[in-house]
């Protein structure tokens, strides 16, 4: 598909018209927008929360493509559907988004109206709709943005000549937006949440509801978990591993309800045990991510 974009001869299906935004409760750089107002521009959509590492790995290109296509009739709307409590919190979401430079119109989508207009089921998620009003593309998860690029570029050229151009934008990215090392990856996601947690070893299993002392086992298996009282990376600093909130000696402090990159491991990748210690009250994890 990639290769056929730029044919005269191709063109994207129709897959329905652009669902409502009204749902939002409340909006972010912009009044609040809708369907009919958006007519005779082309459209993407960008479903995120700002903790989602997924979609802060796609968020480089989209701000590219902000950037590059602003002027030429695109209109980016990101929705800010929120995974955990915390990211209902608006102030939250609007340093996140001043912090990560996003300019574009951000509707938010605190009680779910706009994600299941657009029956969506991820993050990230990106909707691309004609100068018409009607969704042509979307794609779901992370990849694919050389044919994203392409199909801004289809869609543009369709309103009339001089909205568009076959170049495609370079992004450099760090810290939580450098993309994954697929190559190596086998770790998925573990929430600490007990409703959806999976490989928890501590004996006994887990809790739910109340406090309680959780051990760890002699031996976890890869992908395992556990709760304990202290916990480092094989008994030894990360060093040049660190991520973007630790230091060399995997310290780093929790100042605001956010994602956290604590390792980056920057030789070869191999199997690891990974301990943290909580070293005052008052801390929770919602979810760690490996990638």
């Amino acid at each position: 598909m990639a290769a056929g974009l730029h044919r005269a001869s191709f063109r994207l299906p129709v897959e329905g018209d652009l669902p409502s935004l009204d749902g939002a409760t409340g909006w972010l750089n912009s009044p609040a927008l809708t369907p009919a107002g958006l007519r005779g521009n082309v459209v993407l959509v960008n479903f995120w929360t700002y903790t989602c590492v997924n979609w802060l790995r796609q968020l480089p290109y989209v701000r590219a493509w902000a950037e590059k296509y602003g002027g030429q009739r695109l209109v980016i709307v990101g929705v800010h559907t929120p995974e955990f409590p915390f990211e209902h919190n608006i102030d939250n979401v609007r340093r996140a988004a001043h912090d990560m430079d996003i300019t574009y119109p951000v509707a938010i989508d605190n009680d779910y109206a706009v994600w299941r207009a657009f029956a969506n089921h991820y993050w990230p998620a990106l909707y691309f709709a004609d100068a018409e009003g009607r969704i042509r593309h979307h794609h779901f998860g992370e990849g694919e943005y050389r044919q994203s690029e392409m199909v801004i570029q289809q869609l543009l050229g369709e309103t009339g000549p001089g909205h568009t151009g076959h170049g495609l934008v370079s992004v450099e990215t760090r810290g939580v937006e450098a993309p994954a090392d697929w190559d190596t990856l086998e770790s998925p996601e573990t929430y600490t949440g007990y409703d959806r947690t999976e490989n928890f070893a501590s004996p006994g299993g887990a809790v739910p509801g109340q406090p309680h002392v959780y051990s760890a086992p002699a031996e976890l298996g890869r992908n395992h978990w556990a709760l304990s009282g202290d916990w480092t990376i094989d008994g030894q600093p990360p060093g040049e591993a660190h991520g973007a909130d630790a230091d060399s000696e995997g310290a780093g402090a929790l100042a605001e309800q956010r994602l956290y990159q604590l390792i980056r491991q920057r030789g070869p990748v191999a199997d690891r045990s990974f301990e943290i210690a909580f070293t005052d009250p008052g801390a929770q994890a919602s979810v760690f991510t490996f990638g």
